[in-house]
């Protein structure tokens, strides 16, 4: 018996409970059990651990964490299969996921995913959306789905309309329109829940009738924005809320970003209807350009500052410029999907032409997330909340406090400002 199962046996309720359909054998149990387990130590979008589950599979990945494995032993089971991972490589994930493995917090995730009736939604099963394994190893683990878990499966054509959050009058008329033209013409509107653009894309949708599904940033619990929860719990009626994050994980800055590229790759083209010249819309514009999905920006008025970034995607992005919901369905149906010409899937998180010059680095981000402008929290601290070694989060750390973004504390790091 395997490691994953002996841990697993005393968790087979809860673990059939966020199935939809019964778990088989035993296999099947391990393969749920390590999946969920991943995914709840290791950040959205882990490269490593991507590159791992490539090499030895979820449940070996799990095994030699629950194992304890030492950084060389899990680097030579790798290489063995086939991978290319070092052992200063392992060494670095090992201590980023080690520190959140708690099997306590994850059985009452599990247990708070089937109070909401929360699924979860394997690689394996017909639901699976298979537009987000184009990501490669930066591909969800798994998703964990309220409401219909086929809204995705391809049954009907997709179509991703996002956007600022601060919109105008006029980005929310041409989002309502496009939004309803879309689905009278069969398309499923994904979004990401968000005020402004994303929930009138939502809101229009559900208005016409059609499904739509909405991406999170955090647990599919915890509706985020507050304000959104009526307009969520309208969308699991007929659609779905998905998120790659256990029930209970708090949305962070690093995690909305994350979260673009599911939106990106879950649909088979990407329009932003408006957005300003640095909004984080661009960052879900970025991963469609680098999966090579068609890409379409509404233009505005040339005095609007809400405009800018759409303007810059027609200008210096190759995006197409679109105005209403033939030219946005002709976007997707005349489109051919094309690769990246290395033949392998970026990242475009970890890559500037991917959130189109956000001048704050992924670590970056993800350190200042992690750190309170109020209490100080110790180094250790800090890597848990990251998801990073703390190695790699004292390096990051060094280069905030070098910019005044982070300072040092008697009793740990504190955030400067907003950062």
């Amino acid at each position: 018996m395997s490691t994953v199962h002996r841990e697993a046996t005393g968790l087979r309720v809860a673990l059939s409970a966020v199935r939809s359909a019964p778990i088989a054998d035993d296999s099947a149990l391990d393969e749920v059990y390590a999946r969920a387990l991943l995914g709840s130590v290791a950040e959205p979008g882990d490269g490593l651990l991507g590159r791992a589950i490539d090499a030895i599979g979820a449940i070996g990945a799990a095994e030699h964490l629950l194992d304890s494995a030492s950084p060389v032993g899990f680097a030579d089971a790798l290489t063995r299969a086939g991978g290319a991972i070092d052992a200063r490589e392992a060494e670095g994930g090992l201590a980023r996921w080690s520190p959140r493995l708690d099997q306590a917090a994850f059985a009452r995730a599990l247990e708070q995913a089937a109070r909401v009736g929360a699924r979860l939604l394997l690689p394996s099963d017909p639901a699976w959306p298979v537009g987000v394994d184009e990501l490669g190893i930066h591909a969800p683990l798994g998703l964990w789905v309220r409401g219909r878990e086929h809204a995705l499966d391809g049954s009907s054509a997709s179509i991703s309309l996002v956007g600022a959050r601060a919109a105008t009058g006029y980005g929310e008329h041409v989002t309502m329109e496009a939004s309803a033209g879309l689905v009278d013409r069969g398309f499923t509107i994904v979004s990401g829940g968000a005020y402004g653009i994303d929930g009138m894309a939502h809101r229009s949708a559900l208005a016409s009738d059609g499904t739509t599904v909405a991406f999170l940033a955090g647990g599919v619990d915890r509706f985020y924005p507050m304000g959104h929860e009526t307009l969520l719990a309208r969308i699991v009626a007929t659609g779905a809320v998905v998120s790659e994050l256990p029930c209970g994980a708090a949305p962070t800055k690093w995690r909305f970003l994350q979260r673009n590229r599911l939106i990106a790759a879950a649909s088979e083209g990407t329009v932003v209807l408006e957005a300003g010249f640095r909004s984080g819309s661009l960052n879900t514009a970025g991963h469609a350009a680098a999966l090579g999905r068609p890409l379409g920006a509404v233009p505005g008025p040339v005095t609007s500052p809400a405009s800018a970034g759409c303007h810059r995607l027609l200008r210096e992005y190759d995006a197409v410029c679109v105005t209403d919901a033939e030219q946005m369905a002709e976007l997707v149906g005349g489109a051919r999907r094309r690769a990246p010409s290395d033949g392998r899937t970026s990242d475009p998180a970890s890559d500037d032409r991917g959130t189109f010059g956000m001048s704050t680095s992924p670590d970056a981000v993800r350190v200042l997330d992690a750190l309170s402008t109020r209490s100080p929290r110790e180094l250790a601290d800090v890597a848990r909340r990251c998801g990073m070694s703390p190695s790699a989060a004292m390096g990051v750390l060094g280069g905030l406090e070098a910019v005044g973004g982070a300072k040092r504390h008697p009793l740990g790091w504190l955030r400067v400002g907003r950062g």
